[in-house]
């Protein structure tokens, strides 16, 4: 069982609402009152007073990082604690898997622009992660593996990755893939400079003259910008206008 012992109110709130939209058993107590028998994990404040036996584990937190103590004391309770691997199935919008040992922790399904923020922040303090990124959609996947220059990152086959969705399991494939990638090892990689093809730039042209209002194509400069990660669509199409002013 899952105990949160603190006297910080915020860490209090914040772990007790997320274990409660977990459907997580738990109970409470104040520091230094004793720790039930079935305790398996206490959540504390780094500076909360409470005494235990070497058979329950710890985990220590501030009312910024809850979600986390939490991912970790459900890891713990699960005997699923190890080493936190990141799976990233790439695209437009990621699927993002955490996992630590066998058990998902957490998941994610953002914009690109969002993604490396999000692992940024899911592997911030965790000992030795590592990020698994699959080889399909190869702009994105190197836009990640570029920007990516604070954990090691390996570059995973994801053939076979993406599971049959069956009914009501819509928009899961990306994240279940996710999942797979990083259960699987791949080849340390610390930069991917991939030169798109003309027909990824022609897409890319005819995307923009979709979503502009005056059915307007940026240029293959442009494009190739937007291929590579450093422009979105929205932003090559001010700078088309910019220039024409």
């Amino acid at each position: 069982m899952i105990v949160v012992a603190t006297a910080d109110f915020e860490l209090y709130h914040e772990a007790v609402a997320e274990l409660r939209s977990r459907g997580v058993t738990f109970t409470t107590i104040e520091p230094g009152d004793p720790v039930p028998e079935r305790a398996r994990v206490l959540i504390t404040a780094p500076d909360d007073d409470v005494k235990t036996d070497a058979a329950v584990s710890r985990v220590t937190a501030t009312g910024d990082d809850a979600r986390r103590a939490v991912d970790e004391a459900l890891a713990t309770l699960r005997g699923g604690g190890g080493r936190m691997v990141v799976g990233v199935d790439p695209g437009t919008r990621p699927g993002i898997a955490i996992l630590s040992g066998d058990t998902v922790v957490a998941a994610f399904h953002v914009p690109l622009a969002d993604a490396v923020d999000v692992i940024r922040q899911e592997t911030h303090d965790a000992i030795d992660p590592v990020v698994r990124i699959g080889d399909g959609a190869r702009l994105q996947g190197a836009k990640l593996i570029n920007d990516l220059d604070e954990v090691p990152v390996e570059l995973v086959d994801e053939t076979g990755t993406t599971p049959y969705l069956g009914s009501g399991a819509r928009g899961m494939g990306d994240v279940l893939a996710a999942v797979n990638i990083a259960r699987m090892a791949g080849d340390p990689i610390e930069s991917r400079e991939i030169e798109p093809t003309d027909g990824e730039l022609q897409r890319i042209k005819a995307r923009s003259r979709e979503q502009s209002d005056d059915s307007r194509t940026i240029d293959d400069e442009l494009a190739r910008r937007v291929a590579g990660g450093e422009l979105s669509i929205d932003e090559a199409l001010d700078e088309h206008r910019t220039r024409e002013e």
